[in-house]
């Protein structure tokens, strides 16, 4: 009887424990953020941007308001832009959010490894855009 309760405890426990990382899974929503084209120009923060920080960057464990890795996080515009160096309007190329998505900086983000995909090339250059653009939060 007591073996029975133990292997009863142990399914249950091993259900909750499947389900709960399932529900934590921040990848099912990435392939339609990866479809999105971003525009060449007048790229909205909004639309366009905080989608793809969510997604690739912003997720539980990385940069999101409890961990804020390496003390940031991209979780929505303020937080995104209260540092200057780490996005500095109007200058892309001075702008370290850039280096790490781009591994100019000697580490790409998200790093390898990371159970988040790596910006494409559309994401990149669209958020290289946003700030050339004055990094403004416009809909």
């Amino acid at each position: 009887m007591k073996y029975r309760s133990a292997i009863n405890i142990f399914l249950i426990l091993s259900l909750f424990s499947i389900m709960f990382i399932a529900a934590c899974d921040d990848t099912a929503n990435i392939t339609g953020i990866d479809n999105i084209t971003i525009p060449s120009s007048n790229v909205s923060y909004s639309v366009y941007i905080q989608p793809v920080l969510t997604a690739h960057c912003a997720g539980a464990g990385c940069h999101d308001d409890q961990t804020s890795a390496s003390g940031l996080s991209l979780t929505s515009y303020s937080n995104t832009t209260q540092n200057y160096l780490v996005v500095a309007p109007l200058l892309p190329q001075n702008s370290k959010l850039v280096w790490s998505i781009e591994g100019t900086s000697g580490n790409i983000m998200p790093p390898l490894g990371s159970p988040y995909k790596p910006l494409n090339t559309n994401q990149i250059n669209g958020i290289k855009t946003w700030i050339k653009e004055g990094a403004k939060n416009i809909l």
